[in-house]
């Protein structure tokens, strides 16, 4: 059985009516009236989404975001706010800053409502594991000077994957993606690339691409072929059970953690957590980032390079 999606602040019903990934799949949708039930509900409700709108009638919206996160038991629900188009601008900010995975503002488009849901689903479980595969990607930009390019793919999660591109692609371009992997039917996906990544050799160019759509054939596809060929990309077991603290960095509001590296076959991987600063303890920031060298030096200096190039 399926776990519950957790709504609070807004009306269920009219959820289950706009969310079609919802109907089809059948998840049972969970309204609570106020905040502090929805904080007593959450721990044992195993949700992996939890739905948030700015009606709450006792806790501000910021407020209960933070709260969930700073619970070891609660902090790793996806959490989707949904704001109405009256709500004051700011009111986006300060729920991405609380530590919300995407807040989108009504009128909603009901294709990017069902892109976001399926994915934030889909999060405690990507962010345990991902695929060392290569295949053949044909690349659609949609840019106005889109043309068609062949390239190749690496790792693989299904929530994006690594790919060597023979073209340069701009930071936050949306691609259209035809993939070919070993044992695998074609793939198709909408992306956007939300990264330049420098460990691809010449002669491409590497960029780290997270998944915006995948029709459900693909969707099953690529959890199936994590599911029986993954290597663990970070431990989701309890602070006890994580690689040390290598070292922290503080930029704006969040606190980042780069762990010490960890051999997992040939190579080596540092994971990178974060916390909301004022939330921060140490030991108990949440899944963020994980990057992969050759070396545990490499790895670290990868970690560091990627935090000062995107935070």
């Amino acid at each position: 059985m399926l776990p519950p999606v957790l709504v609070a602040g807004l009306d269920g019903r009219s959820l289950v009516l706009e969310t079609s990934v919802l109907r089809r799949d059948g998840h049972a949708v969970e309204e609570l009236g106020t905040g502090r039930d929805l904080l007593l509900r959450l721990p044992a409700s195993g949700a992996r989404l939890l739905v948030l709108g700015a009606q709450l009638p006792d806790l501000a919206l910021p407020e209960i975001i933070q709260r969930i996160r700073s619970n070891p038991a609660t902090r790793a629900v996806s959490i989707l706010v949904l704001t109405p188009s009256g709500a004051p601008e700011a009111l986006d900010a300060e729920a991405l800053s609380a530590g919300a995975n995407a807040v989108l503002r009504r009128p909603l488009d009901a294709a990017r409502l069902d892109a976001w849901v399926a994915k934030l689903l889909l999060v405690p479980r990507r962010v345990q594991a991902r695929v060392p595969v290569q295949g053949h990607v044909v690349g659609t930009p949609r840019s106005a000077e889109a043309g068609h390019f062949l390239g190749l793919t690496r790792n693989l999660s299904v929530n994006g994957m690594l790919l060597a591109s023979p073209v340069r692609l701009a930071g936050g371009n949306d691609v259209e993606l035809e993939l070919t992997l070993p044992r695998m039917p074609a793939l198709t996906a909408l992306a956007r690339v939300v990264r330049e990544a420098p460990e691809v050799s010449w002669p491409y160019l590497g960029y780290g691409v997270e998944f915006l759509y995948l029709p459900q054939e693909s969707l099953d596809a690529i959890v199936s072929l994590v599911e029986r060929d993954s290597v663990p990309a970070v431990l989701t077991s309890p602070a006890a059970a994580l690689p040390g603290i290598h070292s922290t960095l503080r930029r704006d509001n969040w606190v980042f953690e780069i762990l010490s590296p960890i051999q997992l076959g040939g190579e080596w991987q540092v994971e990178i957590r974060r916390a909301p600063r004022d939330l921060w303890r140490p030991g108990r920031g949440g899944p963020f980032y994980v990057v992969s060298e050759a070396t545990p030096e490499a790895a670290l200096k990868a970690a560091r390079a990627f935090l000062s190039r995107f935070v």
